[in-house]
């Protein structure tokens, strides 16, 4: 597999596990405390942006060049992913707000990306 599939794979699967983490957490608070759903619908983009960095910073590390490309391409097959367990299991189009959502997911894997390249070892031993 070639460099940019294996970082690609290392931060696809680290943005779900950190949503599967993240998720687990939320559910917790849910059954345990007061909190409502609507009040963390902010927290829970903010968190899924965050996951989404970190993926991107994963992707970008293992690639170690081209940073920008394998976080950006994260973004997009996490997007994907989404879309398509939606659209075929659940019958349903992304909205225009889901559309925005993914729009930030992209930028925030991406530049996650770049960071990831600037802060991989492999990077600073070249320069």
């Amino acid at each position: 597999m070639s460099r940019l599939g294996s970082a690609l794979v290392y931060g696809i699967a680290t943005v779900f596990v950190l949503a599967a983490l993240v998720s687990f957490i939320f559910s917790l608070l849910l059954k345990w405390t007061d909190i409502h759903e609507s009040s963390l619908t902010w927290i829970v983009f903010a968190a899924s942006v965050v996951s989404l960095f970190i993926g991107g910073v994963v992707a970008g590390g293992k690639s170690q060049e081209k940073g920008w490309l394998s976080g950006g391409l994260t973004g997009l097959l996490f997007t994907a992913i989404i879309f398509l367990f939606q659209f075929l299991g659940m019958e349903k189009s992304f909205t225009a707000e889901q559309w925005l959502y993914h729009l930030a997911f992209f930028a925030a894997a991406s530049l996650g990306g770049i960071v990831g390249v600037n802060l991989s070892p492999a990077r600073r031993e070249r320069a």
